[in-house]
């Protein structure tokens, strides 16, 4: 008979309350389980003092492993082969799954003998999100008739054609064999041995072999917490248009292109814009800005601490997001939360988060291209805003339906129930 609550071992190792991107994803679709099923969270012992610091009980709630060992070095070469903070992150997750191994190997040392005996229901690995970083944990699990559950999976998006320059800025070098990890036969086994395979986006899951579709379920990586993302944007009719991008400051996410395209309506006076974010291109755009004569009307916030960033946001019309590479749009259901409409390109994980009455989207072009429909959509906005007031009850709406960490916990216990009921 299956139990009301499944028993689950939750393989986060990267999963941190006080940090974001993956770390982020990690901590917070583990910890939103817990209110749903009897998880016990794995992760690397570099996030021990912050789950105790969430409150969580060591060796009750969650096990630390020490892969330090080998996890150490790696990550500082990592950091070398990288040539410089915020590139190469190609090159870091290769590292990674070199290091990896190790991690899975204590896993089973200490969690094996618990899962034979039937301890738990299901075994996750939530993160590593690459899908391109195989588990040696999953035939294992399988072998001991325990469902094993992957992903959500999600990056690999491949570079848009004409960005080639953005490309070797970013030092993505090993992007060009990527797809290399498709030979490693631990990579298949894990497939094989998966009951369940989540992919963060509909690029990835197009990345999963025709023989294991069957079991791919779409599950975007990223999630809102209401308690962080609490505030509604007023959308004024009153006074210039407000822009605002977040994110790093590096040339995939295109902050250049948004200043360029922008720029008239910002000397004008009909559109300001925030910056919130730190990186490479920090100097060179606030250059650019001096250039374009718009200085006045663009405020370059720095890198914030996260419960500061909705602070910014929240005082913006527009999510103003021209990214051509993004995994999975975090940023985007942020702004969403908040009743802030994204204005992001039509391509990868903003794609699969945005709607035509949640917020609107431009097509994947060159940079020319990019950048003149990103004018054409600013020129059209700043003359009749009206559309973004319904786009933002939309988009908030979107977010608390479907993209509540709640909300896709529950989801994911369903499917564990599915998996668990006897065949």
């Amino acid at each position: 008979m299956t139990a009301t609550r499944p028993r689950v071992l939750a393989i986060a190792e990267a999963a941190n309350p006080e940090w974001v991107s993956v770390p982020l994803v990690g901590w917070s679709m583990a910890s939103a389980l817990r209110a749903h099923a009897d998880v016990h969270i794995v992760t690397q012992t570099r996030n021990r003092d912050a789950f105790l610091r969430a409150g969580l009980i060591e060796g009750q709630d969650f096990t630390a492993i020490d892969s330090e060992a080998v996890a150490a070095p790696l990550y500082r070469l990592a950091s070398l082969l990288r040539m410089g903070e915020g590139k190469g992150w190609t090159m870091v997750t290769a590292i990674s799954a070199l290091a990896y191994p190790y991690f899975e190997r204590q896993v089973w040392r200490q969690f094996g003998a618990r899962i034979k005996a039937g301890e738990f229901d299901i075994v996750h690995r939530i993160t590593p999100l690459s899908p391109t970083i195989a588990s040696s944990l999953a035939p294992k699990v399988a072998a001991a008739g325990v469902p094993f559950v992957l992903g959500p999976l999600n990056g690999g998006v491949p570079w848009p054609k004409g960005f080639d320059s953005e490309r070797r800025r970013e030092r993505e070098w090993l992007s060009y064999i990527r797809d290399a990890y498709r030979l490693n036969p631990a990579h298949r086994r894990m497939l094989r041995a998966a009951s369940l395979i989540l992919a963060g986006s509909r690029h990835t899951a197009s990345e999963i072999p025709a023989r294991h579709q069957h079991k791919v379920r779409l599950l975007p990586e990223n999630g809102i917490d209401p308690s962080r993302f609490n505030l509604t944007a007023a959308q004024s009719p009153d006074g210039p248009l407000r822009g605002c991008f977040l994110g790093r400051l590096v040339p995939y996410k295109g902050p250049d292109m948004l200043l360029t395209a922008a720029a008239p309506l910002l000397r004008d006076g009909r559109l300001v814009l925030d910056i919130v974010g730190e990186g490479p291109m920090r100097g060179a755009l606030e250059a650019l800005a001096a250039e374009l004569g718009v200085t006045e009307a663009v405020r370059f916030h720095g890198k914030l601490p996260h419960h500061e960033v909705q602070q910014v946001l929240v005082q913006a019309h527009l999510l103003t997001f021209p990214s051509i590479r993004e995994f999975g749009g975090g940023v985007v259901l942020e702004a969403m939360a908040l009743g802030v409409v994204p204005l992001v390109v039509d391509y990868a994980g903003p794609a699969d988060l945005v709607t035509p009455e949640t917020g609107r989207m431009i097509p994947l072009g060159t940079r020319p291209e990019i950048i003149a429909a990103l004018a054409r959509q600013l020129e059209a906005l700043a003359q009749d805003r009206t559309p973004l007031v319904p786009m933002a009850a939309a988009a908030r709406r979107r977010v608390t339906e479907s993209f509540t960490w709640d909300n896709k916990a529950a989801q994911l216990v369903e499917m564990y129930r599915a998996l668990m009921v006897p065949t």
